[in-house]
């Protein structure tokens, strides 16, 4: 029986057997972003139509495992929590050390409020040191005063 999570075990073995990378895939894939599309492919987004033929023609997918690939994703569902893998605990663990400082420099320049994750952007870029390349991750989200009644 097929599900989100099928069909995104199925992309990343087709990605390996092709020798693919995500950034090679989403510039095939259209004009979003290789962070819009990987999310997407790894079951966390949606394509287009479109988008979903597209892959389904470069990974190998069948029309079926295509249409998995528009239907709205149960975001996070998968995660464990708090994370086992060291890359992803690091992030979490920046959350731990740092979300209050986040929230409250945060507020003292909006207001109380939040940033969205809806209306957001992100980058990731490499960033060349002498020490040691740095990876750099930039966020972009609107804010959203919390609304009084």
């Amino acid at each position: 029986m097929l599900s989100r999570e099928v069909v995104s075990a199925k992309v990343l073995s087709e990605k390996v057997a092709r020798g693919l990378t995500w950034k090679g895939i989403a510039a095939e894939l259209g004009s979003g972003s290789d962070l819009l599309y990987t999310a997407a492919l790894l079951g966390q987004s949606v394509l287009t139509v479109e988008e979903a033929a597209k892959a389904a023609e470069i990974l190998g997918l069948t029309e079926e495992e295509a249409r998995w690939l528009t239907l709205s994703p149960e975001r996070g569902a998968a995660a464990i929590m708090p994370p086992t893998d060291p890359l992803i605990y690091r992030f979490y663990e920046l959350i731990q050390n740092y979300g209050t400082t986040w929230k409250a420099l945060i507020e003292e320049e909006f207001g109380d409020g939040i940033m969205s994750a809806i209306d957001f952007n992100m980058s990731i870029e490499r960033e060349a040191d002498p020490k040691g390349d740095r990876v750099k991750i930039a966020m972009s989200g609107k804010f959203l005063p919390f609304k009084r009644f």
